[in-house]
């Protein structure tokens, strides 16, 4: 059947006669549109003529859709066609059912077109680019969309290719392994070769090119593929000294409960004689418990470096510096642990004005050492004594009695080994006993070697009783540390030195050494009072490794890494270090290796030897990762001025908390 559509827009009523819908297969009661009118969302509308399905059907009524436009086609092209009212009806144009009552409620407002106003207007501006805006957020969501999505495959196929590739080096790892092993060989991963490496130079002693010519002679029998070079390893050797200095920033000791700010170690300190153009200040570290931990004396294995710097000079003010930044980094130590060096000596004190001070031990060698250099440098027969040495290794060597001549002893720290001097002049007299000898024999010969030697028996004698005393003593507390019970032990050998001045000496130092081992809670378990174990590194060092030329910095980018056994977790740390940071690390060093070629084979450049001079030093200490090892600015708290523990507050402090510290302390201050 026909439909009858009316438009009214602007008063003007526009019929149109359009074809009946095909019958509807759905069930009967329900809603259908009208098929040849397209449906359009409010959001979707374009400039020119829209269509809206509007639902006359609300709640289930049955009625077709009914559809409004925004333009008239009369004749002329007028806008606003004749008026067609109804009572109540709106000046908006719009379209009713036929036979609709004129007294339903009035259709909602009917929308323009875009671009066109109600009453006809043309869109603003801000519309128009409010519309455009809209469509460039739509273009950009899209477009956004797809990147976001290009990226996430990209970082997939990244991802995917990365595990491919290493699945493949793996997988040819492996197959090579089961080919060593079908010919009857087992490859070792390259950790291992490192591991080795590390353990053939710091543990066996031997050279660079040593261990490289050992590893390619015994790589076929090791399952190594392609044996190191020599720089290889010294890059390696670099590379675990990064690491070590590293693990540095956590070492911690046994809590000491009298010391309960400290750290709980003992600091080694020494410094070198000049080693090319500087000295080296070397720091170790070591358990304060160490006697209770150890059956021995403390050793390179039992040690830590923590601290190295080279400088061409140093005094009390730059040692103090330096340990300062280790005591930023670190923590304060249990106590000091050095020979009697006055420079040593002011650091620490200067250190202790600035509430930053800890006990000191003095080294047992030393101390034995300028006791006897007191006594004896300035006796009359001791320079008779070591003038008729020198003359009696000259007549012995190159001899037939060669074998009898006269240990070596440096003039430097001469005290420290001139009892081997005088254990050799004691039993080469023994063996020319009183009587004659025969002319020609050996037993003459050897007595026209002696020269004035017999004459200083006396001396010979009476050194021996002191130093054997002394010698037997250290070796006793620096195995077994220094207590109350090996102070029992020692009593007796002090006893029987012939000087007096010598025994009440050694006695005093003792009783003083064991008063600092008591404030620390050490003297039932024993305090370390050898400092071997850092002459031992400064030995090794010096003559480890090291070519034509001593250079300090370089022996000092060596030294933590002579401190204790490689183990294979670091050699696979050192497998990480990368290139990057080991420049890094060794940038500030200067080469006096490398000078030395370079002048040598450029004679022109003579003159830059002189502007290098002013260049910073090595200095080495373990860093946190977010702060410089350069760093000059150190801020320490210095809140507690005891470095044993919390001090007694004064009624003027703001706040007390009342049974909070040891028994022997009745109030802890905390500072606001």
């Amino acid at each position: 059947m026909p439909i009858l559509i009316v438009g009214i827009a602007q008063a003007k009523a526009l019929m149109l006669d359009l074809a009946s819908p095909a019958a509807s297969k759905r069930e009967k009661g329900r809603i259908t549109t009208y098929p040849l009118l397209t449906t359009r969302r409010l959001d979707q509308w374009r400039l020119g003529i829209a269509t809206k399905p509007t639902m006359r059907a609300g709640n289930r009524l049955g009625f077709h859709a009914i559809v409004s436009h925004g333009l008239s086609w009369f004749g002329g092209g007028e806008l606003n066609p004749p008026s067609y009212r109804r009572i109540g009806a709106s000046r908006r144009g719009s379209f009713y059912a036929e036979g609709s009552s004129s007294v339903q409620p009035a259709p909602p407002p009917w929308p323009g077109a875009i671009g066109v106003a109600p009453e006809g207007r043309v869109m603003s501006q801000f519309s128009k680019m409010k519309h455009s805006r809209d469509q460039w957020k739509h273009k950009a969501r899209q477009r956004g969309k797809g990147e976001r999505y290009q990226r996430r495959e990209n970082a997939r196929l990244r991802a995917e290719r990365d595990q491919v590739t290493q699945t493949l080096k793996a997988t040819q790892v492996h197959l090579r392994e089961l080919e060593a092993r079908l010919h009857g060989l087992a490859t070792r991963l390259k950790v291992d070769v490192v591991h080795l490496a590390l353990q053939l130079f710091l543990e066996a002693r031997i050279s660079f090119r040593a261990v490289s010519r050992v590893l390619t002679l015994l790589a076929l029998a090791l399952g190594i593929q392609k044996a190191p070079c020599p720089q290889t390893i010294i890059n390696w050797v670099i590379r675990l000294t990064i690491v070590r200095l590293d693990s540095a920033r956590t070492l911690r000791g046994l809590p000491l409960d009298r010391a309960p700010f400290s750290n709980g170690l003992i600091w080694l300190i020494d410094i070198s004689i000049g080693l090319g153009s500087g000295k080296i200040l070397a720091v170790l570290a070591f358990d304060a418990h160490h006697h209770q931990l150890e059956s021995e004396a403390p050793t390179l294995r039992q040690v830590h470096c923590i601290g190295v710097a080279v400088a061409t000079s140093w005094n009390g003010d730059t040692i103090a510096d330096f340990l300062k930044r280790l005591i930023a980094t670190m923590g304060r130590p249990a106590a000091y642990l050095k020979d009697n060096g006055s420079d040593l000596h002011k650091a620490v004190d200067l250190l202790d004005e600035q509430s930053l001070g800890s006990p000191c031990i003095d080294d047992i060698s030393h101390a034995t050492a300028g006791m006897l250099k007191r006594t004896y440098q300035h006796h009359p027969a001791f320079e008779s004594f070591l003038s008729a040495c020198g003359r009696v290794s000259g007549k012995l060597k190159q001899t037939l009695l060669a074998c009898l001549a006269p240990p070596t002893v440096r003039t430097k720290a001469r005290f420290m080994n001139v009892h081997r001097l005088f254990t050799w002049a004691d039993r080469v007299l023994q063996l020319s006993p009183p009587g004659g000898a025969k002319r020609g024999s050996m037993l003459a010969k050897l007595r026209a070697a002696l020269d004035d030697l017999p004459t200083c028996k006396a001396l010979i004698q009476r050194f021996r009783r002191d130093a054997g005393a002394l010698l037997a003593c250290q070796q006793m507390l620096k195995t077994q540390g220094l207590s109350p019970d090996t102070l029992a032990q020692c009593e007796p050998l002090i006893d029987v030195i012939p000087t007096t001045a010598i025994r009440l000496e050694f006695t005093a130092y003792l009783a003083h050494q064991l008063e600092t081992a008591t404030p620390l809670g050490l003297d039932h378990v024993g305090l370390p009072i050898s400092s071997d174990a850092i002459e031992s590194l400064f030995g090794v060092a010096k003559h480890h490794g090291v070519g034509e030329t001593q250079d300090a910095a370089r022996i000092a980018l060596r030294l933590p890494a002579f401190c204790g056994v490689p183990t294979r977790e670091e050699a696979a740390q050192v497998l990480e270090v990368s290139v990057a940071r080991q420049r890094e690390f060794t940038g500030g060093c200067t080469s006096l290796t490398k000078q030395r070629r370079d002048v040598l084979s450029h004679p022109e450049r003579l003159e830059s030897l002189g502007l290098e001079q002013g260049s910073s030093h090595v200095a080495l200490i373990p860093s946190p990762k977010n702060r410089p090892n350069n760093k000059t600015k150190i801020k320490i708290s210095i809140t507690y001025e005891n470095p044993y523990g919390p001090q007694r507050s004064s009624p003027a402090e703001p706040l007390v908390i009342e049974n909070t510290g040891p028994p022997d302390i009745e109030k802890t201050v905390l500072a606001s």
